[in-house]
């Protein structure tokens, strides 16, 4: 117990809380994945949108574990190649706050009803929409390496509870989005300009995440 509490007392728990509320923010940007939550809640009822939550949030464990065993490495072995990925992780969320800004505004929803699937095909469409991804695996690799909070801690447990802290984050919204379907959809069809408000929230969180990633230390 007195190791558990010395590794307790080593962690940056303002670098977590700050991870946290950057991925609740992030999973609230207008995106394929909370559009397809809501597309599919809005057709076949909360239990399906709930369905796909869980599949998507599953696939985050195969993107963790291959951040964490990957840059782990890189960690033990290279200051030098560290920084750089946490440079790259700077210029990428630069680039796609800029992508964002280039973008079109207006969140578009279908309203035709598609045919409705089984829990089992849901849930692994959600889970292969996240794992074959590669944006999502390069998204990791941007945000993550800049929010380690413990300097005694093992790296691949810090990412683990990093990706467990995101799948939560992701499972908050997305959830709140399945569970209110009906009532978001009103909202975003007589608010135009919630796509907007939405729209510099995600470039705010982007730009904000790269500055502080040029500006941490290891």
């Amino acid at each position: 117990m007195q190791s558990l509490s010395l590794v307790l007392e080593t962690i940056n728990y303002p670098i977590l809380i700050g991870f946290f509320l950057s991925a609740l923010a992030l999973a609230l940007s207008p995106g394929p994945d909370n559009i397809f939550v809501l597309t599919q809640s809005m057709g076949h009822g909360t239990k399906s949108g709930m369905t796909v939550v869980f599949g998507l949030v599953s696939g985050c464990l195969v993107h963790t574990t291959l951040l964490a065993f990957g840059v782990s490495e890189v960690i033990k072995r290279s200051d030098a190649l560290f920084f750089i990925i946490k440079l790259f992780g700077a210029l990428y969320l630069l680039f796609l706050a800029m992508k964002v800004y280039k973008s079109d505004a207006s969140i578009q929803l279908e309203e035709g009803k598609s045919a409705k699937k089984t829990g089992r095909n849901l849930f692994w469409t959600g889970f292969t929409m996240n794992v074959l991804n590669p944006k999502v695996t390069i998204f990791f690799l941007a945000f993550f390496p800049g929010f380690l909070f413990s300097e005694t801690l093992n790296t691949v447990v810090q990412f683990y509870v990093l990706g467990l802290l995101f799948m939560l984050s992701a499972t908050i919204v997305f959830g709140t989005i399945a569970l209110l379907a009906g009532s978001i959809s009103n909202y975003l069809k007589h608010h135009k300009k919630a796509g907007l408000y939405l729209k510099w929230m995600q470039i705010i969180v982007f730009v904000g995440i790269a500055i502080y990633l040029f500006v941490s230390d290891k």
